[in-house]
């Protein structure tokens, strides 16, 4: 299990509470703590969310046949219009990548995977390495791929080229 951490300012807190509302709506939480700091005009809720580390969020259900499996997601749901636009890049990326290698696109990056990417501003290898299932050999492959178009999007300007972050 994993952890993850979000502050949102009771006054002027929205842009965090849209950002862990989307964590949340892509994540299979296990537990959930808060706490309310009081600050006076800096006050804030604490959150402290636990939660699977399997990369796979999607609910299980069951089919036709009473098979369980898991639900699609659909990330135009999930995904603010603006985030939606740099995952739709990231899966067309990931298209002409596993294209290019002969390889299922899931092998490059999962659909899971890339929105973790928008929704955490992954825009570091470091950032890339905490999202479930992203390992050293997907790093190795693929991030400076992906990192230009997360930086363009999120930065406004690319590393230059072998450039690390």
């Amino acid at each position: 299990m994993q952890m993850r951490f979000f502050t949102v300012p009771v006054f002027g807190g929205e842009p965090v509470a849209d950002e862990l509302c989307r964590f949340l709506a892509v994540s299979r939480v296990v537990a959930i703590d808060r706490h309310l700091v009081q600050a006076g005009n800096n006050s804030a809720w604490a959150f402290c969310i636990t939660y699977e580390a399997s990369g796979d969020a999607r609910p299980v259900v069951r089919d036709a046949h009473g098979r369980r499996t898991t639900a699609k997601v659909d990330y135009r749901e999930v995904l603010n219009e603006d985030d939606f636009a740099v995952y739709a890049k990231l899966r067309a990326l990931r298209k002409v990548l596993a294209e290019n290698e002969g390889v299922p696109a899931y092998a490059v990056f999962t659909n899971e995977q890339m929105a973790e990417m928008v929704l955490r501003r992954a825009v570091s290898v470091s950032a890339l390495r905490e999202i479930p299932g992203v390992g050293e050999s997907r790093v190795e492959k693929y991030a400076e791929a992906f990192l230009v178009l997360l930086r363009e999007s999120f930065v406004g300007e690319p590393l230059g080229h072998g450039e690390k972050q």
